[in-house]
C-alpha cells in the first residue's frame, strides 16, 4: 500500500469517527430536549415559578381568590356602607366578596339600595346579626338603654361571617378606600398572630397632623389600671393602643386560639368589674381588643388607616396628603353624611343616592347634611 492510499484511509476513518461521535452528541441534546420539554408547559416555557423574584403583585393580580370584607350596616349609616362598597369596587379588579353584616329592620331597605343602583353586579351577602349574642357581656346604662350599637361587636364573631375564609378584612362604615383592597389584603401577618391593626402612635399622624390628634394613644386612656384584674395581666400602660376599625385577620388563628372566646370573657368581666377606663378615649368595643391582642398583633401601613376626619369639624391632614391616603377612616363624632365633617366632599364622590329616598344628603355651602 502506497503512502498515499494509507493517507486517504486514514481520513476515511477520522471522518467516520467525527460522524460516529457527532450522532451520539444530537441524540444525547435531543433527549435532554425531551426530558425539558415535558417538564414545562405545551409551549415549552418555564412555569411562572422559576421567574427569579417575580413581584408579590403579580402573582397575586392572576389568582381570582375571593378576597372577602367584612362591614357593618345600620340603617341610619347605610349611606357610609354605600359609599365604603362603592369605592372599594371601583378601585380593585380583584373578586372582593362584601359580607354586610346588620339587623334584620334594614335587610330590605340595604337589598333594595344595592339592587336598584350601579351596584347591583357587586358580590355580596348580607348577614343577620343576633343581639342576644352580647347578653350578659355589656353593661347597658339604665338612662341610657340605647347608647349600645349591637353591630360594633360584630368584628369580634369574625369568623362567624365567613366561617370558610382563611383570611379577611374588616371595614368599619366610615371609610373610603382610594387604593387597591388587594394591597390591604396582602399585609404579612407574623407568625401566631391573628390580626393586624395600625398602632396609634404610627408616624403618620405625627408628620402630617396639622392638629394634635386630641385623643389618648395608649392602653391607659381605655383601660381602669387600679383594678387589680388589669394589673395583673402585666400590661404596660404607655403601650400605643391600635384603632379597630380597619384590620387584617387570619381566621385560621383566629379559631385556633379562641379569639372570640376570649373578647367575650373580657366583655363579661367589665360588666361586673368595670375594668375600662371611665375617661374612656374611644369605643368600648376597643379594650377588650387590647387586652387579647397586647404584643400580639401585625402592623398594617398607617397609609391604609388614616384616620381621626371624623374627631373634629377642622381640618386635620393637608389636601396632598388625603389624597395619597391608600384609605381615610372618619372615626368620631362628625361623620361626612351628618354632620359638617373634614374632606366630606371626598366621601361624597363615592357615595351613591338612596333610590328609596329614605337616606337624602343635602349641600349647604360647602357642608353635608342628613335628612331622613
Amino acid at each position: 500500500m502506497t503512502f498515499r492510499k494509507v493517507n486517504i484511509f486514514i481520513l476515511v476513518l477520522a471522518v467516520v469517527i467525527f460522524l460516529l461521535v457527532l450522532h451520539h452528541n444530537i441524540l444525547g441534546l435531543s433527549d435532554l430536549l425531551k426530558r425539558e420539554l415535558s417538564d414545562s408547559s405545551p409551549l415549552g416555557l418555564q412555569p411562572i415559578d422559576f421567574i427569579p423574584e417575580a413581584p408579590q403583585r403579580l402573582m397575586d393580580d392572576q389568582s381570582d381568590r375571593e378576597i372577602p370584607v367584612v362591614i357593618t350596616a345600620s340603617d341610619d349609616r347605610l349611606g357610609g356602607v354605600i359609599a365604603a362598597v362603592n369605592s372599594i369596587h371601583q378601585n380593585t379588579k380583584s373578586n372582593v366578596a362584601f359580607h354586610i353584616v346588620t339587623l334584620n329592620d334594614t335587610v330590605d331597605h340595604l337589598r333594595s339600595w344595592l339592587s336598584k343602583t350601579s351596584l347591583k353586579n357587586v358580590k355580596y351577602r348580607i348577614l343577620d346579626f343576633d343581639p342576644h349574642m352580647l347578653d350578659g357581656k355589656v353593661r347597658i346604662d339604665s338612662e341610657m338603654p340605647d347608647s349600645i350599637k349591637p353591630l360594633t361587636f360584630a368584628k369580634f364573631y369574625l369568623p362567624n361571617w365567613v366561617p370558610n375564609a382563611e383570611k379577611a378584612i374588616y371595614l368599619d362604615d366610615d371609610v373610603i378606600v382610594q387604593d387597591d383592597i388587594l394591597e390591604l389584603y396582602n399585609t404579612k401577618l407574623q407568625p401566631g398572630h391573628a390580626a393586624a391593626f395600625s398602632d396609634d402612635c404610627d408616624s403618620t399622624t405625627n408628620k402630617f397632623a396639622v392638629r394634635g390628634a386630641g385623643n389618648q394613644y395608649n392602653y391607659i386612656g381605655f383601660l381602669d389600671y387600679k383594678k387589680e384584674a388589669i394589673r395583673k395581666l402585666s400590661m404596660k400602660a404607655s403601650t400605643c393602643s391600635f384603632n379597630p376599625g380597619v384590620f387584617v385577620a387570619n381566621l385560621t388563628e383566629w379559631k385556633l386560639q379562641n379569639i372570640t372566646k376570649d373578647l367575650e370573657k373580657w366583655m363579661a368581666l367589665n360588666v361586673v368589674e368595670e375594668i375600662y377606663s371611665r375617661t374612656l378615649a374611644g369605643s368600648i368595643t376597643t379594650p377588650p381588643l387590647l387586652i387579647v391582642f397586647y404584643k400580639r398583633h401585625s402592623n398594617i401601613d398607617p397609609m391604609w388607616n388614616v384616620r381621626h376626619l371624623g374627631s373634629s369639624a377642622g381640618k386635620r391632614y393637608s389636601p396632598q396628603f388625603v389624597k395619597a391616603a391608600k384609605l381615610l377612616h372618619w372615626n368620631g363624632h362628625f361623620k361626612p353624611w351628618g354632620r359638617t365633617a373634614s374632606y366630606a366632599e371626598v366621601w361624597e364622590k363615592w357615595y351613591i343616592p338612596d333610590p328609596t329616598n329614605k337616606f337624602n344628603l343635602i349641600r349647604r355651602h360647602t357642608d353635608i347634611y342628613e335628612t331622613k
